[in-house]
């Protein structure tokens, strides 16, 4: 008997999510150049979720894709929608729609006996962490004793702590946990992001650049403080 040529396996990834408030393609495509010019390594063939959720008016998803294409990021799908119209514009776009993964306001709670709590799943790694290595603790912290690599990844649905120079890139609140931080004793980081903000190693100089920091989301910006 032939063996099976494929198998599909429900599993999950990191993606960065594009939330846009104009529905002008053009004004959506420029602001995205911006953020692209500021770390071009980290966007690289990057998959892209789009969310809508914040429009007053329809947008032309054919065209926002591939604008995105264009600017050599990868659209996946389009999530934030609200009825039956958009949705089939999505997908004629040769889009995925897909699920935010929360419960809106308009759909019953679910019973406490129906409840379950994501189990907290901390890592820690011991040792340095090298370039084009990923380390990823989903619904928990991450845990480095040790230095962080330039063009090395972390990422942790909480919090990142890091015993150690902190090089490459830390995505803390991959998952959009705005309540998480990152902690280093050593910022020179090529890019720290906190539930989707950003901030590329430009930005992270005097007076904090090589100190022993904690970087937090405060208003919808990242905050730097010494520790």
């Amino acid at each position: 008997m032939a063996e099976r040529g494929i198998e599909l396996k429900g599993t999950s990834f990191t993606l960065s999510v594009l939330h846009i408030t104009d529905n002008d393609v053009a004004t959506v495509g420029q602001q995205l150049r911006e953020k692209i010019a500021q770390a071009p390594d980290f966007f690289r063939a990057a998959p892209l979720v789009v969310n809508i959720e914040k429009l007053t008016k329809t947008i032309d998803f054919a065209a926002l894709a591939g604008i995105i294409r264009e600017l050599g990021l990868v659209p996946v799908g389009v999530t934030g929608t609200r009825d039956e119209t958009t949705r089939s514009a999505i997908r004629t776009a040769g889009l995925a729609v897909m699920a935010s993964g929360r419960v809106t306001h308009n759909e019953p709670a679910p019973s406490k006996a129906t409840t379950t709590v994501p189990q907290t799943s901390n890592k820690l790694h011991i040792g340095p962490v090298r370039s084009g290595q990923q380390l990823y603790a989903p619904n928990g912290s991450l845990v480095i004793l040790g230095s962080v690599s330039n063009g090395a990844e972390l990422i942790a649905d909480d919090s990142i702590h890091v015993y150690g120079q902190l090089r490459g890139r830390a995505v803390a609140g991959a998952k959009g946990n705005e309540a998480a931080r990152i902690y280093c004793d050593q910022l020179m980081a090529e890019l720290v992001s906190v539930a989707g903000h950003y901030q590329v190693s430009d930005g992270l100089l005097e007076p904090y650049w090589e100190q022993a920091v904690s970087i937090s989301l405060a208003g919808g910006q990242l905050k730097l403080e010494k520790l």
